[in-house]
This record gives C-alpha cells, structure tokens and sequence, in this order.
C-alpha cells in the first residue's frame, strides 16, 4: 500500500497537469491523455485499457445540437463542454470518445448513454435533473472510466450499468442526495447476458446523503468497491445479489448504519467480502462466501484518510 501523500500527490500532479494542457491551444494539445496517465486504475485498465479519444482532434460545445453531432462517430475525438447545455432524452455517445467540461459544464434535462460502445472518458461533467438515467452504459459497452463527476438529483439512476457490459471505472466523483444512484446489473433474469461480465472498480467517490445502489450489483465479479466515503446514507450502501461477488474495502462509512444487504428485494443472495472500512456512527458491515481477486494493482488508501482525501479532491471543478 502507499500512504495517503502519495496518491493524493499523484492526483493533484494530475489535475495540475490536465489543466495546463486545457490552457493551452485545444487544436494543438489534448488533455485527456494527460488524465488518462496521471489516475487510471481498476478494470478500465484491463481488456487493452481505456484511452478515450487520445489522437483525435478537440472540439469544445456550447449547445445540446453541437454536442449530439460531435460525440456520434466512433472514430477519435475529444469534446469540451462548455457552460450548462440542455439536453433533451439521452444521447448516444460514439466509442472512442472523450468528453471533458471545462469548469462549471453542466448537462441538465437528460443524459448519455453507452450502446455497444468501446473506449470511452466522461471527465469532469456535472449531471442535474436528468428525466431518465444521467448516465446508462449497456449492451455489452466495454472500457469506459468516469471520473471527477458530480450528480445532483434526477428521476432514475445517476450511473446505470447493465446487460453484459464490462471493463468500467467509476472513480472520483461526487453523488449529492441521489435516490437509485448505481444500479449493476438490470434484471434478475439477465444472467445469460451478464455472467462473466459487469466487472466494475467503483473508487474514490463521495456517497453524499445518498439512499440506496451505491451500487446495487447482480451477478458481476468481482466488483471492486474500495476508498469511497460514505456519509449520511438514508437506506443501504451495497447491496449484493444474484451470486454477484463484491470486494468491499477500505472505505469509510459516516452515519451509514445500514451499509450491506445481502440480497435485495425479490433478488437472491449475492456474496461479499467486507474487510477494512473505518466505521463512524455505522455497524460491521457483513460478508458473505468468498470473492475473486483483481487482476489490477492499486494503492489503497489508509481508510481513516479516505474522508479527507476523497472530499478534498471528489466531484468535477
């Protein structure tokens, strides 16, 4: 493990690094691979890794029509967001896709959604008043990473992930009062689609007065769910099912006094192991069965730190 001074160095080098590029000319140098180096770990990294639009040219938007044309083709292309564009219903995003906001950039109204898709970064977006998902990744997209996000509060899910979809990083973001935050896994009658699939690192983001699906998993494995911080959580934080197997780990749960279920609903029992979390006002979380391994290497937070870290640096500019 390295201590807490060195990932919170290596993620301000980071961010230091992808906002000298933003500074400088948007058609001569991309930001993105920038990010993508400095903070990339978990199963994004796996499957030939996660690089967005990396070599392709930049565009920045300012409207819901310019944004919708510039993220429809798969071929390599990075799109800034620029100020609060309205989008209406969801939008298609391409593969080999990055979308950056500049500081403030807000969606409102809908969201993006991931069908089929391959390689894809959503980097420092805000996401409010969505009418159906803020973000939906399904049907079997891989290799995608969402980072340095925040979510206010919308009709469905904040960052739904479903029907055989794989190789995803959630990291750094912040959730503000979501209700169904994170479904993983749509339907218990899926698993023909979804065993073997939906391995998904959620790290490092900030649950904030959340309720429940932070995430809520079917039949992945394993789900790595490791650094976050928990806080004033109104029903559950995990809940594991369908034989899904969760590696919950070194997070710090605040007034969270609920924190595991195993089995939700009308959803059989999934397995979990819950080992090293700092508890404040919040009992053991429970564990069930044994769970695989990560292929991956990561740096694990000193859990009584995570708090400070993730709330220091969770959440789009």
């Amino acid at each position: 493990m390295s201590t807490t001074f060195s990932l919170t160095a290596r993620r301000v080098l980071g961010l230091v690094a992808a906002v000298v590029l933003a500074a400088l000319s948007v058609t001569a140098l991309d930001p993105a691979p920038a990010v993508a180096q400095s903070g990339l770990t978990g199963w994004a990294t796996q499957n030939g890794g996660t690089t967005g639009g990396a070599g392709g040219p930049t565009t920045t938007v300012t409207s819901a029509s310019a944004f919708t044309s510039a993220v429809s083709s798969s071929s390599a292309k990075i799109v800034r967001v620029s100020g609060t564009i309205a989008l209406s219903g969801m939008v298609n995003v391409g593969s080999n896709t990055t979308i950056i906001g500049n500081s403030g950039a807000t969606f409102t109204g809908g969201g993006l959604n991931f069908d089929s898709d391959r390689n894809v970064i959503v980097y420092n977006m805000r996401f409010n008043n969505w009418s159906d998902d803020a973000i939906n990744v399904q049907d079997g997209s891989t290799n995608l990473w969402f980072d340095n996000n925040t979510f206010g509060t919308g009709n469905d899910g904040a960052l739904d992930i479903k029907r055989g979809s794989d190789f995803i990083t959630v990291s750094w973001n912040r959730f503000n009062g979501t209700d169904k935050t994170m479904l993983l896994g749509h339907s218990d009658s899926n698993g023909g689609q979804d065993i073997g699939h939906l391995r998904v690192t959620y790290h490092h983001n900030w649950f904030n007065g959340t309720n429940q699906r932070t995430p809520r998993v079917r039949f992945g494995e394993t789900v790595h769910v490791y650094n976050n911080y928990y806080v004033n959580i109104g029903s559950y934080c995990v809940a594991t099912t369908e034989n899904a197997g969760v590696l919950f780990e070194g997070n710090y749960l605040e007034n969270a006094d609920d924190a595991v279920h195993i089995g939700e609903g009308s959803s059989d029992d999934g397995r979990i192991v819950s080992r090293n979390n700092h508890l404040v006002n919040t009992s053991t979380p429970a564990s069930s069965g044994s769970v695989g391994g990560v292929p991956y290497g990561y740096s694990l937070t000193t859990p009584s730190q995570v708090k400070s870290v993730v709330t220091a640096s969770a959440g789009a500019s």
